[in-house]
């Protein structure tokens, strides 16, 4: 079969195993390619759930950047890379591996260093790209060698304060790199502030864009086109400003080209060769569809940002047959409507999260008393500061992965001036699907050095909203962890009780063993040690900590004095951790009680089908638990016995 013959569209994809085999399809079949994976990328992500909007609206524009640049010597820097699907399954990952998606063996939701050498950068937080990129351009430069840097930065990476600041030392870094701003209008929710407002009128100004192409075609149709289109670029620099409010990219040094219909493969191309033979910093602002080729994607594109399993036929979700608990989420965004509704100096804050966070609630019900930030996680901690030392009291909802962006406004511009603050965050300990980039199991630690922070983390959900009540009222900054997805379907208060900080619950008693355990790890807890005493006959006692800092020092001093083995338990790493503050507390007390740390190790946590498999991987199922307790205790006993002879 020579390459003239047609081939059919469902054998398309199968025969790319990398970018040569794609630069070898006659053009006329690119766009059945096209569709074909967009069926594959819809196929895979109702199986799995992922990110199915972002995917299916870059297709043609990562087929563009195939066709053009030679990966992986020239490299594509993709910011968030949650649009990074159809660039894995151009760089031959799709078959079995792609299909399992997000699952245990399969591929990552991101890009990833070590999955391919086609991945040049790994990402999953937004706004990293431009500033990786102009870091291996310089590199490049300093080494002297020739290869292109692509940055593909959606339009909600210039809301995050980094974008901005890489973008403000492209020209004195490096003369040549390639930036594409792909233009959808959204990050997970619609895009918010200055900046969206300003990239709808460069997209949709229909002077500006006339002049610029009629007028680009002609200078360089001309003899002499070269100096005439130089003068051209001055030209535009200075008159753009007559029909947009500002020339924003050019003023930074970057040469501008666009809108480019994103959906367009000629005119995407063409742009790009345009580019790649640039002599300096050119940006390509490219106009894409969010979801394009999946209806519903389309008409919820929130939802489908990143979605769960779903029916592709209708979108509903799957696997959600019978009854479930609430989920952590809703019940946080429902009992901040009711908490809010009742003081109006209360206001929530988000960073582009409104649903995943659960304040769509409070944006739904008390719209002035809500703010979405963009992605911009620095900014929203520190607007929360400004707030309240004015008397409002703001509860900044981020997940515990995203809130690491803003580790410096924690500490120098919150709990340095001891502002009340409420910090909740979503997502800690692991996000099983999404990987390293998402799982939240550094907080504890980040945390519990910080002098004024408290920290908890509820049991269940009803404890989630009498911990959402005390942190609020609480004259410092409060820090409340909780995971993701359904509670234990605990009935919550009528009148949500005021904790006291610092204080723990016991909830049974025990004379050989206990165990100190944090949020999700009660019930693997109460499990363990009532498996202990049928079993072993042990007495096995069980302490809800509720707060990691400060710890109930009364409380564990006393059970350590009579008390043979503490065992804590966390969902986050033992280094730094809950674990670690029960040794610190002990052996500031001259206390030689034995400890059994249970937490995640010292790693990066891939990612996997789930989270029970994943914790079956490192030691923490109910199996691997119940026989490291046992083993200590024995252990313990045996040194004891040693000791007495």
């Amino acid at each position: 079969m020579n390459d003239s013959t047609p081939v059919p569209p469902a054998t398309l994809l199968a025969r790319i195993h990398g970018p040569t085999d794609l630069k070898a399809l006659p053009a006329d079949q690119l766009p059945a390619l096209a569709a074909e994976i967009r069926e594959e990328i819809i196929s895979v992500t109702a199986a799995n759930g992922g990110h199915v909007g972002p995917n299916l609206g870059v297709v043609e524009l990562s087929i563009a950047l195939h066709r053009v640049f030679d990966s992986p010597e020239d490299q594509f820097v993709f910011d968030v890379s949650h649009q990074g699907y159809v660039h894995k399954l151009l760089t031959g990952r799709h078959g079995r591996f792609f299909r399992q998606l997000r699952q245990s063996g399969g591929a990552s939701g991101f890009l990833c260093r070590g999955e391919s050498p086609h991945d040049a950068f790994g990402a999953g937080h937004a706004g990293t790209a431009l500033s990786a990129a102009l870091g291996m351009a310089t590199a490049r430069d300093l080494r002297g060698s020739h290869e292109h840097v692509v940055a593909v930065c959606g339009d909600a990476a210039f809301t995050c304060g980094v974008t901005m600041e890489a973008l403000n030392n492209v020209v004195s870094s490096t003369k040549r790199l390639i930036v594409i701003l792909n233009d959808n209008e959204w990050s997970i929710a619609r895009n918010v502030g200055a900046m969206a407002k300003y990239l709808n009128r460069l997209s949709t100004n229909p002077t500006y864009n006339r002049v610029h192409h009629d007028l680009e075609r002609f200078f360089t149709s001309l003899p002499g086109g070269h100096d005439m289109h130089n003068m051209w670029v001055k030209w535009k620099r200075e008159t753009k400003d007559f029909f947009v409010q500002s020339s924003l990219f050019e003023k930074f040094g970057l040469r501008y080209l666009g809108p480019i219909d994103g959906h367009n493969l000629d005119e995407l191309v063409k742009n790009l060769e345009f580019a790649r033979q640039s002599d300096g910093p050119i940006l390509l602002h490219v106009l894409t569809k969010k979801g394009r080729g999946l209806q519903a994607a389309i008409d919820h594109p929130e939802k489908f940002h990143g979605a769960s399993p779903y029916n592709p036929k209708n979108g509903e979700s799957r696997g959600q047959s019978g009854k479930t608990p609430p989920n952590y989420q809703d019940v946080f965004g429902q009992a901040l409507v009711k908490f809010a509704r009742q003081d109006p100096k209360i206001v929530g804050i988000t960073g582009a999260m409104p649903s995943g966070t659960g304040l769509g609630h409070l944006a739904a019900a008390l719209p002035k008393q809500f703010f979405d930030v963009g992605i911009a996680e620095e900014h929203a901690v520190l607007f929360a500061a400004g707030l309240a030392t004015k008397g409002i009291k703001p509860v900044v909802a981020i997940y515990s992965t995203f809130l690491q962006r803003a580790y410096d406004q924690i500490i120098h511009d919150v709990c340095l001036q001891n502002l009340p603050v409420t910090f909740c965050m979503d997502r800690a300990g692991l996000s099983a699907n999404d990987g390293p980039t998402h799982h939240g199991l550094f907080d504890l630690a980040y945390l519990r050095c910080v002098p004024h922070a408290v920290v908890m983390q509820p049991k269940d959900e009803d404890e989630l909203v009498d911990m959402l009540h005390t942190s609020i009222e609480h004259k410092g900054p409060a820090f409340i962890r909780y995971p993701r997805g359904a509670g234990n379907g605990v009935k919550i208060k009528v009148q949500p009780a005021r904790l006291t900080i610092g204080q723990a619950e016991v909830l049974r008693e025990g004379s050989n063993i206990m165990i100190w355990a944090l949020g999700p790890m009660i019930t693997e807890a109460l499990a363990l040690a009532e498996r202990l005493e049928a079993e072993q006959g042990l007495s096995v006692g069980v302490v809800n900590a509720r707060f990691a800092k400060p710890l109930d020092r009364t409380l564990l001093l006393s059970q350590a004095a009579c008390i043979p083995l503490i065992v804590t338990m966390e969902d986050h790493v033992v280094t730094g951790g809950f674990g670690s503050a029960v040794i610190e507390t002990l052996q500031e007390a001259d206390c030689n009680t034995a400890v059994e740390r249970i937490g995640w190790p010292d790693k990066f946590i891939e990612h996997g089908s789930s989270v029970g498999i994943l914790r079956e991987a490192y030691g923490l199922s109910p199996d691997a638990m119940y026989q490291r307790i046992l083993t200590r205790w024995r252990n313990h006993r045996h040194e004891d016995v040693t000791a007495d002879v």
